[in-house]
């Protein structure tokens, strides 16, 4: 069972949470390029080992919160902890 600590509630099974997806830097709206969108919204490295990842907590407190995970063993790292 994989458990995500919850901010707002505490720590909760996985099956309560669903996964946005990979963190990744938004592009300015400004000065984007169309590649530059779509690498944005369709494009993710899906790397093994840490990874930044929002994951909204939608049996819960409805919020969304990000946090570094392991992809390969499915660890959790503390928030604010080095990677």
């Amino acid at each position: 069972m994989i458990e995500l600590p919850c901010p707002w509630c505490g720590p909760r099974n996985v099956a309560e949470f669903r996964h946005v997806g990979e963190a990744t830097p938004r592009p300015d709206p400004a000065t984007a390029s169309p590649e530059e969108w779509r690498g944005y919204l369709y494009l993710r490295r899906n790397a093994r080992g840490w990874t930044e990842e929002t994951w909204y907590h939608s049996a819960g407190c409805r919020r969304f919160l990000r946090l570094t995970r392991d992809t390969v063993s499915n660890q959790i790292q503390p928030p604010g902890a080095p990677s």
